[in-house]
Protein backbone atom coordinates (compact mmCIF):
# COMPACT_ATOMS: atom_id res chain seq x y z
CA UNK A 1 0.00 0.00 0.00
CA UNK A 2 2.84 1.92 0.70
CA UNK A 3 6.31 2.53 -0.55
CA UNK A 4 9.27 3.84 1.67
CA UNK A 5 11.62 6.62 -0.08
CA UNK A 6 15.48 7.29 1.24
CA UNK A 7 14.99 10.28 3.41
CA UNK A 8 16.38 13.98 1.93
CA UNK A 9 19.68 14.93 3.35
CA UNK A 10 17.95 17.53 5.22
CA UNK A 11 15.68 15.64 6.87
CA UNK A 12 15.56 13.08 9.64
CA UNK A 13 13.31 10.11 8.85
CA UNK A 14 12.20 8.23 5.39
CA UNK A 15 9.71 9.62 3.74
CA UNK A 16 6.47 7.28 3.01
CA UNK A 17 4.68 7.46 0.19
CA UNK A 18 0.88 6.05 -0.64
CA UNK A 19 0.81 3.67 -3.23
CA UNK A 20 -1.74 1.96 -5.96
CA UNK A 21 -3.28 -0.28 -3.67
CA UNK A 22 -4.31 2.91 -1.47
CA UNK A 23 -7.33 3.89 -0.57
CA UNK A 24 -6.57 7.76 -1.15
CA UNK A 25 -5.66 6.34 -4.78
CA UNK A 26 -8.94 5.05 -5.07
CA UNK A 27 -10.79 8.11 -4.36
CA UNK A 28 -8.10 10.98 -4.94
CA UNK A 29 -8.27 12.62 -8.44
CA UNK A 30 -11.64 11.35 -9.94
CA UNK A 31 -13.32 14.35 -12.00
CA UNK A 32 -15.96 13.83 -9.88
CA UNK A 33 -14.05 16.31 -7.82
CA UNK A 34 -14.83 18.84 -9.99
CA UNK A 35 -17.86 19.36 -8.62
CA UNK A 36 -16.42 20.05 -5.19
CA UNK A 37 -14.46 23.29 -6.51
CA UNK A 38 -16.07 25.78 -4.79
CA UNK A 39 -16.58 23.78 -1.77
CA UNK A 40 -12.93 23.22 -1.49
CA UNK A 41 -11.70 26.58 -2.30
CA UNK A 42 -14.49 28.31 -0.36
CA UNK A 43 -13.90 26.05 3.02
CA UNK A 44 -9.95 26.52 2.96
CA UNK A 45 -10.63 30.85 2.64
CA UNK A 46 -13.13 30.78 5.27
CA UNK A 47 -10.16 30.33 7.49
CA UNK A 48 -8.94 33.93 8.92
CA UNK A 49 -5.13 33.43 8.19
CA UNK A 50 -5.07 31.40 4.83
CA UNK A 51 -8.23 33.95 4.14
CA UNK A 52 -5.70 37.11 4.92
CA UNK A 53 -2.61 35.23 2.89
CA UNK A 54 -4.81 34.59 -0.57
CA UNK A 55 -6.00 38.00 -0.37
CA UNK A 56 -2.92 40.15 -0.13
CA UNK A 57 -0.56 37.73 -2.34
CA UNK A 58 -2.20 36.96 -5.50
CA UNK A 59 -3.73 37.99 -8.78
CA UNK A 60 -6.54 35.58 -9.25
CA UNK A 61 -8.73 37.62 -11.36
CA UNK A 62 -6.47 37.44 -14.37
CA UNK A 63 -6.34 34.38 -14.96
CA UNK A 64 -8.26 32.38 -12.08
CA UNK A 65 -9.79 29.29 -14.73
CA UNK A 66 -6.03 28.84 -15.58
CA UNK A 67 -5.16 28.95 -11.90
CA UNK A 68 -7.51 26.75 -10.71
CA UNK A 69 -6.51 24.05 -13.38
CA UNK A 70 -2.78 24.34 -13.33
CA UNK A 71 -2.56 23.88 -9.24
CA UNK A 72 -4.52 20.55 -9.86
CA UNK A 73 -1.61 19.09 -11.08
CA UNK A 74 0.54 19.52 -8.33
CA UNK A 75 -1.58 19.09 -5.40
CA UNK A 76 -3.01 15.42 -7.09
CA UNK A 77 0.83 14.96 -7.73
CA UNK A 78 1.44 14.75 -4.01
CA UNK A 79 -0.78 11.81 -3.85
CA UNK A 80 0.76 10.18 -7.22
CA UNK A 81 4.08 11.05 -7.88
CA UNK A 82 5.20 8.38 -5.82
CA UNK A 83 8.01 11.24 -4.51
CA UNK A 84 8.48 13.42 -1.53
CA UNK A 85 9.78 16.22 -4.00
CA UNK A 86 5.81 17.19 -5.30
CA UNK A 87 4.79 17.69 -1.66
CA UNK A 88 8.41 20.36 -0.97
CA UNK A 89 7.49 21.69 -4.42
CA UNK A 90 3.88 22.79 -2.94
CA UNK A 91 4.80 23.43 0.59
CA UNK A 92 7.71 25.97 -1.01
CA UNK A 93 4.99 27.76 -3.22
CA UNK A 94 4.00 29.11 0.67
CA UNK A 95 7.34 30.15 1.75
CA UNK A 96 7.15 33.70 1.08
CA UNK A 97 2.83 34.31 1.98
CA UNK A 98 2.75 35.68 4.94
CA UNK A 99 2.16 39.64 6.10
CA UNK A 100 -0.12 41.34 9.11
CA UNK A 101 -4.35 40.57 8.88
CA UNK A 102 -6.84 43.58 9.38
CA UNK A 103 -7.04 42.80 13.26
CA UNK A 104 -2.84 43.60 13.68
CA UNK A 105 -2.32 39.97 14.10
CA UNK A 106 0.43 37.92 12.10
CA UNK A 107 -0.31 35.48 9.51
CA UNK A 108 1.98 32.73 7.77
CA UNK A 109 0.80 30.02 5.01
CA UNK A 110 3.28 27.91 6.77
CA UNK A 111 1.42 28.22 10.12
CA UNK A 112 1.08 24.30 11.06
CA UNK A 113 -3.05 25.38 11.75
CA UNK A 114 -2.94 27.37 8.70
CA UNK A 115 -1.62 24.76 6.71
CA UNK A 116 -3.24 22.00 8.12
CA UNK A 117 -6.27 23.20 7.52
CA UNK A 118 -6.22 23.24 4.18
CA UNK A 119 -5.06 19.54 3.45
CA UNK A 120 -8.27 18.64 5.65
CA UNK A 121 -10.35 20.30 2.78
CA UNK A 122 -7.93 18.50 0.18
CA UNK A 123 -8.70 14.66 2.17
CA UNK A 124 -11.61 15.27 3.79
CA UNK A 125 -13.19 16.51 0.47
CA UNK A 126 -12.66 13.11 -1.08
CA UNK A 127 -15.46 11.61 1.84
CA UNK A 128 -17.71 14.73 1.18
CA UNK A 129 -17.67 13.80 -2.95
CA UNK A 130 -17.95 10.35 -2.65
CA UNK A 131 -20.84 10.46 -0.08
CA UNK A 132 -22.97 12.60 -2.50
CA UNK A 133 -21.35 11.73 -5.55
CA UNK A 134 -20.10 8.31 -5.10
CA UNK A 135 -18.52 5.92 -5.71
CA UNK A 136 -19.92 4.61 -2.88
CA UNK A 137 -18.05 4.93 0.40
CA UNK A 138 -18.33 3.07 3.87
CA UNK A 139 -16.95 3.74 7.29
CA UNK A 140 -13.76 2.01 7.11
CA UNK A 141 -12.65 3.71 4.40
CA UNK A 142 -13.32 6.77 5.76
CA UNK A 143 -11.19 5.69 8.08
CA UNK A 144 -8.56 4.69 5.69
CA UNK A 145 -8.54 7.66 4.17
CA UNK A 146 -8.04 9.18 7.29
CA UNK A 147 -4.80 7.47 8.11
CA UNK A 148 -3.69 8.19 4.88
CA UNK A 149 -4.24 11.42 4.98
CA UNK A 150 -1.36 11.68 7.73
CA UNK A 151 1.06 10.06 5.51
CA UNK A 152 -0.42 12.69 2.98
CA UNK A 153 0.70 15.63 5.13
CA UNK A 154 3.71 14.22 6.25
CA UNK A 155 4.73 14.76 2.44
CA UNK A 156 4.69 18.57 2.61
CA UNK A 157 7.93 18.22 5.03
CA UNK A 158 5.78 20.47 8.04
CA UNK A 159 4.80 20.35 11.20
CA UNK A 160 2.78 17.67 12.21
CA UNK A 161 1.47 19.03 15.46
CA UNK A 162 -1.91 20.07 14.44
CA UNK A 163 -2.42 16.13 12.68
CA UNK A 164 -5.62 15.26 15.14
CA UNK A 165 -4.30 10.97 15.97
CA UNK A 166 -7.76 9.33 15.21
CA UNK A 167 -10.78 9.90 12.92
CA UNK A 168 -13.04 10.72 15.98
CA UNK A 169 -10.87 13.38 16.88
CA UNK A 170 -10.46 14.80 13.26
CA UNK A 171 -14.38 14.77 13.10
CA UNK A 172 -14.51 17.11 16.79
CA UNK A 173 -11.89 19.16 15.04
CA UNK A 174 -13.64 19.30 12.11
CA UNK A 175 -16.78 20.47 13.81
CA UNK A 176 -14.77 23.15 15.68
CA UNK A 177 -13.54 24.69 12.97
CA UNK A 178 -17.08 25.34 11.32
CA UNK A 179 -18.76 26.25 14.40
CA UNK A 180 -15.90 28.42 16.46
CA UNK A 181 -13.13 29.25 13.90
CA UNK A 182 -14.08 29.70 10.12
CA UNK A 183 -15.60 33.28 9.49
CA UNK A 184 -16.94 34.77 5.99
CA UNK A 185 -14.60 36.90 4.11
CA UNK A 186 -14.28 38.39 0.95
CA UNK A 187 -12.10 35.93 -0.09
CA UNK A 188 -14.69 33.58 0.02
CA UNK A 189 -17.07 35.38 -1.84
CA UNK A 190 -14.62 36.19 -4.79
CA UNK A 191 -14.37 31.75 -4.33
CA UNK A 192 -18.04 31.61 -4.77
CA UNK A 193 -18.97 34.10 -7.62
CA UNK A 194 -17.91 32.61 -10.86
CA UNK A 195 -20.46 34.70 -12.78
CA UNK A 196 -18.40 37.31 -14.23
CA UNK A 197 -15.68 35.15 -15.58
CA UNK A 198 -14.84 34.20 -18.74
CA UNK A 199 -15.46 30.83 -20.35
CA UNK A 200 -12.62 28.20 -19.23
CA UNK A 201 -9.51 27.79 -21.78
CA UNK A 202 -10.69 23.79 -22.71
CA UNK A 203 -14.00 26.30 -23.87
CA UNK A 204 -12.54 28.88 -25.35
CA UNK A 205 -14.01 27.94 -28.91
CA UNK A 206 -17.36 29.05 -27.33
CA UNK A 207 -18.91 32.62 -28.86
CA UNK A 208 -18.36 34.72 -25.57
CA UNK A 209 -22.24 35.98 -26.04
CA UNK A 210 -23.14 31.94 -25.19
CA UNK A 211 -21.34 31.37 -22.41
CA UNK A 212 -22.59 35.16 -20.87
CA UNK A 213 -25.76 33.47 -21.93
CA UNK A 214 -25.21 30.37 -19.45
CA UNK A 215 -22.79 31.39 -16.65
CA UNK A 216 -25.73 32.75 -14.43
CA UNK A 217 -26.92 29.49 -14.58
CA UNK A 218 -23.87 28.14 -13.72
CA UNK A 219 -23.19 29.80 -10.90
CA UNK A 220 -26.77 29.22 -9.57
CA UNK A 221 -26.41 24.89 -10.03
CA UNK A 222 -22.68 25.48 -8.21
CA UNK A 223 -23.69 27.44 -5.47
CA UNK A 224 -26.59 25.45 -4.65
CA UNK A 225 -24.32 22.38 -5.11
CA UNK A 226 -21.69 23.84 -2.39
CA UNK A 227 -24.49 24.76 -0.05
CA UNK A 228 -25.50 21.41 0.17
CA UNK A 229 -22.09 20.04 0.93
CA UNK A 230 -21.57 22.89 3.55
CA UNK A 231 -22.37 21.88 7.04
CA UNK A 232 -24.93 23.29 8.73
CA UNK A 233 -23.11 26.44 10.95
CA UNK A 234 -21.49 26.92 7.62
CA UNK A 235 -24.69 27.55 6.19
CA UNK A 236 -26.15 29.87 8.70
CA UNK A 237 -22.66 31.67 8.63
CA UNK A 238 -23.00 32.58 5.05
CA UNK A 239 -27.00 32.98 5.31
CA UNK A 240 -27.20 30.23 2.49
CA UNK A 241 -30.51 28.42 2.68
CA UNK A 242 -30.88 24.80 2.32
CA UNK A 243 -34.39 22.61 2.80
CA UNK A 244 -34.97 19.27 3.06
CA UNK A 245 -36.52 19.18 -0.18
CA UNK A 246 -33.15 20.62 -1.60
CA UNK A 247 -31.19 17.73 0.41
CA UNK A 248 -33.49 15.03 -1.23
CA UNK A 249 -32.83 17.25 -4.93
CA UNK A 250 -29.24 16.48 -4.29
CA UNK A 251 -28.96 13.20 -3.70
CA UNK A 252 -30.85 12.74 -6.45
CA UNK A 253 -28.48 14.62 -8.46
CA UNK A 254 -25.36 12.98 -6.71
CA UNK A 255 -26.74 9.32 -8.21
CA UNK A 256 -27.33 10.47 -11.24
CA UNK A 257 -23.73 12.01 -11.64
CA UNK A 258 -22.54 8.52 -10.12
CA UNK A 259 -24.48 6.65 -12.65
CA UNK A 260 -22.74 8.67 -15.72
CA UNK A 261 -19.39 8.39 -14.39
CA UNK A 262 -20.05 4.54 -14.66
CA UNK A 263 -20.53 4.72 -18.27
CA UNK A 264 -16.95 6.25 -18.91
CA UNK A 265 -13.85 3.64 -18.96
CA UNK A 266 -12.15 3.66 -15.40
CA UNK A 267 -9.20 5.40 -16.73
CA UNK A 268 -11.08 8.29 -17.90
CA UNK A 269 -12.71 8.87 -15.11
CA UNK A 270 -9.52 9.77 -13.32
CA UNK A 271 -7.24 13.34 -13.49
CA UNK A 272 -4.86 13.09 -16.21
CA UNK A 273 -1.65 13.31 -12.88
CA UNK A 274 -3.81 10.34 -11.82
CA UNK A 275 -3.90 8.51 -14.86
CA UNK A 276 -0.37 9.44 -15.53
CA UNK A 277 0.60 7.44 -12.26
CA UNK A 278 -1.80 4.62 -13.22
CA UNK A 279 -0.42 4.36 -16.07
CA UNK A 280 3.26 4.08 -14.96
CA UNK A 281 2.39 0.97 -12.11
CA UNK A 282 0.99 -0.44 -15.45
CA UNK A 283 4.03 -0.09 -17.36
CA UNK A 284 2.15 2.10 -20.22
CA UNK A 285 4.40 4.83 -19.71
CA UNK A 286 8.19 4.62 -18.56
CA UNK A 287 8.27 4.64 -14.63
CA UNK A 288 11.08 7.32 -15.28
CA UNK A 289 9.35 9.58 -17.70
CA UNK A 290 8.43 13.26 -17.21
CA UNK A 291 5.71 14.18 -14.63
CA UNK A 292 2.18 15.02 -16.68
CA UNK A 293 1.84 18.70 -16.18
CA UNK A 294 -1.11 21.29 -17.21
CA UNK A 295 -1.42 22.14 -20.82
CA UNK A 296 0.33 24.90 -21.79
CA UNK A 297 -2.80 27.02 -22.27
CA UNK A 298 -3.19 26.91 -18.58
CA UNK A 299 0.36 28.09 -17.57
CA UNK A 300 1.92 31.29 -16.67
CA UNK A 301 4.84 32.63 -18.58
CA UNK A 302 8.14 30.57 -18.12
CA UNK A 303 9.53 33.55 -16.37
CA UNK A 304 6.61 33.33 -13.44
CA UNK A 305 6.20 29.17 -13.10
CA UNK A 306 8.02 29.91 -9.76
CA UNK A 307 6.41 32.59 -8.72
CA UNK A 308 3.16 32.01 -5.87
CA UNK A 309 1.25 34.80 -6.81
CA UNK A 310 0.08 32.69 -9.32
CA UNK A 311 -0.95 29.64 -7.42
CA UNK A 312 -3.09 31.63 -5.31
CA UNK A 313 -6.62 32.63 -5.59
CA UNK A 314 -6.94 36.56 -4.86
CA UNK A 315 -5.25 40.32 -5.16
CA UNK A 316 -5.71 43.14 -2.98
CA UNK A 317 -5.48 45.48 -5.07
CA UNK A 318 -8.81 43.85 -6.74
CA UNK A 319 -10.77 45.04 -3.40
CA UNK A 320 -12.16 47.87 -4.65
CA UNK A 321 -13.44 45.95 -7.33
CA UNK A 322 -15.43 43.40 -5.91
CA UNK A 323 -19.15 44.06 -6.71
CA UNK A 324 -20.38 43.00 -2.77
CA UNK A 325 -17.15 44.99 -0.92
CA UNK A 326 -19.75 48.16 -0.58
CA UNK A 327 -21.75 46.00 2.05
CA UNK A 328 -18.94 45.03 3.58
CA UNK A 329 -18.40 46.15 7.57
Amino acid sequence: MTEVLPAPPTDASPVVLLGPESTTWRYFGDWRGMLMGLWSGSMQNMHPKLAAGVWDHSDFFGERWQRLLRSIYPIGGVVFDMTPDTGRQVRDFHLDIKGTMDDGGRYHALDPDVFYWAHATFWYGNVRCAEVFGPPIDERAKRELFEESRTWYAMYGVSMRPCPDTYEEFLEYWDHMCRNVLRDHDAVRTVLDISSLPAPPFLAWMPAWLWKAQVGHVQKMFLWITTGLYDAPIREMMGLSWTERDGKRLRRFGKAVNAAMKLAPTRYRRHPRARDAIDRVAGRVPIDAPLLESPARNMPPASERDNPMHYCPVHAQRRANLPWQSNQT
